[in-house]
């Protein structure tokens, strides 16, 4: 499948960040409801898991893809992309609560924009190298201060430095799992790529969830249907990342993310019963990522792309 257009393609990610700030509330609101912010996590992975399964069984066309895993030509670190995912999304719920919301988001956001000039420019996703230039590093630098804008009036907790630089590693994992999913959806299509993640991700949350204890405990299950539908946003999150990255580069599909996010906090402040309504900040904020994108894509030259791997023989022979 080719690239999508970059406009279009990230208008799929912009849509993609409003599902991600619905994701957040319902996510949190599981995990409190249910005792333990782990819980939500948890849910969320296994029910993009069940809808990634489900799609396997009915739709020929992804079972071919993943099939096609093996003879890919793929170095195995190219598989651990959701690793990233389940990084930040474990370390959320232990870190939010001693830096506050501001904080957190602020350093995630500083930690995805620096990894993504560097994933782009060390040509880790498929659309192979970009280089490091003033308008990448000008947008990079917009985006990080146009989530500072939004969070004005956010409460803040202890600045402890080793969570705040946790945070910049989570968001720098954000980075990786976008360029890793990019490579192997290039290589074998979105199917496999949305597949590997969760198959990944999923794997360590639930792992990480065991050790913890938050499964042990007996959780309270809300009966609220919608609490349980974060997997389904999930998945449409990941494939929009997959689309971005394919055809914008890593940078400039996580500035679209944030865009989308604030976008879709804004619109849950204004539908939500009870909401802050508008907010000034977070307006003024989404609308200066929408800038960073722009900004970040100018002077944009055509990308070395990332080469297929030639096909081998099982004794390591070419096949021409």
């Amino acid at each position: 499948m080719r690239p999508l257009p970059v406009p279009a393609a990230l208008a799929v990610v912009v849509l993609g960040g409003v599902a991600s700030a619905a994701q957040g509330v319902v996510n949190a609101e599981l995990g409190e409801r249910a005792g333990d912010p782990l819980i939500g996590a948890v849910v969320n992975n296994l029910g993009g898991s069940l809808i990634v399964l489900l799609g396997l069984v009915a739709v020929p066309s992804m079972r071919a893809g993943l099939s096609g895993l093996r003879r890919s030509g793929l170095p195995w670190w190219a598989f651990l992309g959701g690793l990233g995912g389940a990084a930040i999304v474990v370390i959320g719920p232990y870190v939010v609560p001693a830096l506050g919301v501001a904080i957190f988001t602020i350093a995630q956001v500083a930690g995805g924009s620096l990894g993504g000039l560097a994933v782009d420019r060390a040509g880790l996703a498929a659309t192979g190298r970009l280089p490091l230039t003033g308008p990448r590093v000008v947008g990079a630098l917009l985006g990080i201060a146009a989530v500072t804008l939004a969070q004005l009036g956010r409460p803040v907790g202890d600045l402890a430095v080793g969570l705040v630089l946790l945070s910049v590693a989570g968001g720098l994992a954000v980075a990786l799992q976008s360029a890793l999913n990019g490579r192997v959806a290039a290589a074998v299509g979105p199917a496999a790529g949305l597949a590997v993640n969760f198959a990944v991700s999923t794997s360590v949350i639930a792992a990480v969830a065991a050790l913890a204890g938050a499964l042990a405990r007996h959780p309270s299950w809300p009966t609220q249907w919608w609490l349980y539908v974060g997997g389904l946003f999930g998945v449409g999150i990941v494939l929009a990342l997959l689309v971005g990255v394919r055809a914008a580069g890593v940078l400039r599909t996580g500035l679209a993310l944030v865009a989308g996010q604030l976008g879709g906090a804004l619109l849950l402040d204004v539908a939500v019963p009870g909401g802050p309504g508008v907010r000034l900040p977070v307006l003024a904020g989404a609308v200066l990522t929408g800038v960073a994108v722009l900004v970040a894509g100018r002077g944009r030259r055509a990308p070395r792309r990332v080469a297929p791997e030639p096909e081998r023989e099982p004794d390591g022979r070419l096949v021409s």
